[in-house]
């Protein structure tokens, strides 16, 4: 099935072993998104395994992901409800696969963080919970999974909500929904549970409709951050992806970063004609004026332009194997932008796994922690909050061709 515009993507992360995968197993199950082919390929995996019917399979795609029980990388796929379609992310749980789940979390609109109420709160909770506090993720429900363990029990629920809801606050996320939830048994997934008369709040497949699809990049003013010029025949093609709004010939742009004003020509795409290009298009403009561009220039328009600017507040997860050290030369690359720069001010920098702060005012990044910069570029470049527009709000830090870091622009 495919995504039209409209779908919702979200994000499911949480410990290992808390049951991600089962539970988009069975909302795939629930939402009658199997075919019967894949739910006979799961029965047959299950078998040979010498279990029970599996929903986690659905996901576990690769041979040695079944055989170690664990999900290693980031998986898309599809369901619907009556409401909408959602693009579902599922995002691995081991610490090795960090930059993966930071991947599939910096293409969510929302995410679900899964707990084991048997477990409670783990260190990958932790850890994930904080990466969606620094994307910036402001739609959140929480699943406490495996109310089977527990005998349904209201107060184990209770204690356990309480912990996250605590946790949670202090990395300033407000989740909008506590569900507990058997996901290999379905209670409260797509049905409310006849095991828990005493919860009368809304079901998984309830509460992800009720969330908000972010505003829709066509509507936003017009970006296009610049791929590359190609001299066909007479025409001089700039060309581009539109990250953000509607571009169509005869509109006034301004050039950033030399803030050059211009008019669009004419559109160029390949064997067709038209007079205008949507967010999500590559495409090609030409200009009225001989107007200079290059790679790294950003087109735009109207109200809410990208800010031009050297300096600016971020969250980075350092990746890289060897320490960082404050002062120190490295390029970042945001959207088709590459410049040398440095961060002048490590104010945090935090254990990914614990959250605790080890140091503020740090001189130093070690792999796997979390930094709260603030960042020097040698020139100024076009960019805005990663709430407000991704492209240009998020970015990395590369050094020697090795990308050391990802991050996301916080405050401009």
């Amino acid at each position: 099935m495919k995504s039209d515009v409209n779908a919702l993507k979200f994000v499911i992360v949480g410990h290992v072993d808390h049951g991600k995968s089962t539970l988009i197993g069975r909302l795939f199950f629930d939402t009658d998104s199997l075919s019967a082919d894949k739910m006979e390929e799961v029965k047959a995996a299950s078998k040979d395994l010498g279990r029970q019917t599996e929903f986690a399979f659905l996901l576990d795609h690769l041979r040695e992901e079944r055989e170690q029980g664990i999900t290693i990388d980031t998986a898309q796929t599809f369901f619907k409800t009556k409401k909408r379609e959602y693009v579902i992310i599922d995002a691995p749980g081991h610490r090795e696969f960090v930059k993966n789940m930071i991947t599939g979390a910096s293409q969510a609109e929302a995410a679900v963080l899964i707990i084991d109420v048997d477990q409670g709160v783990q260190e990958q909770t932790r850890r994930h919970a904080y990466i969606l506090a620094m994307l910036g993720l402001e739609q959140v429900i929480v699943i406490l999974n495996k109310m089977d363990l527990v005998g349904f029990s209201k107060d184990k629920f209770e204690q356990v909500r309480t912990e996250a809801e605590k946790f949670l606050q202090s990395i300033n996320i407000k989740a909008k929904f506590y569900i507990p939830v058997s996901a290999i048994k379905g209670d409260n997934v797509a049905k409310r549970s006849k095991n828990m008369k005493w919860y009368d709040g809304l079901t998984v497949l309830e509460s992800l409709d009720a969330l908000q699809n972010r505003v829709s990049a066509e509507n936003k003013a017009p970006v296009m951050p610049v791929q590359d010029i190609y001299k066909i025949g007479e025409k001089r093609i700039i060309a581009g992806r539109i990250e953000a709004g509607v571009i169509k010939k005869g509109q006034k742009v301004k050039i950033l970063p030399s803030g050059e004003d211009t008019e669009v020509k004419s559109i160029e795409k390949f064997l067709q004609k038209t007079d205008k290009s949507v967010a999500g298009e590559s495409t090609g403009i030409t200009t009225s004026t001989p107007a200079f561009l290059e790679r790294g220039n950003i087109i735009c328009a109207g109200d809410g332009q990208p800010t031009l600017t050297d300096s600016f507040r971020a969250n980075i997860f350092w990746m890289a194997r060897e320490n960082f050290d404050k002062e120190q030369k490295i390029t970042l690359r945001c959207a088709t932008q590459e410049i040398s720069c440095k961060i002048e001010k490590i104010v945090k920098r935090m254990d990914s796994s614990t959250l605790e702060v080890i140091e503020e005012d740090a001189a130093t990044l070690k792999p796997l922690e979390v930094g709260e910069v603030l960042i020097k570029t040698k020139r100024a470049v076009a960019i805005k909050r990663f709430n407000d527009l991704e492209e240009l709000g998020r970015f990395v830090l590369v050094k020697n061709e090795n990308t050391c870091a990802g991050g996301i622009i916080t405050e401009v």
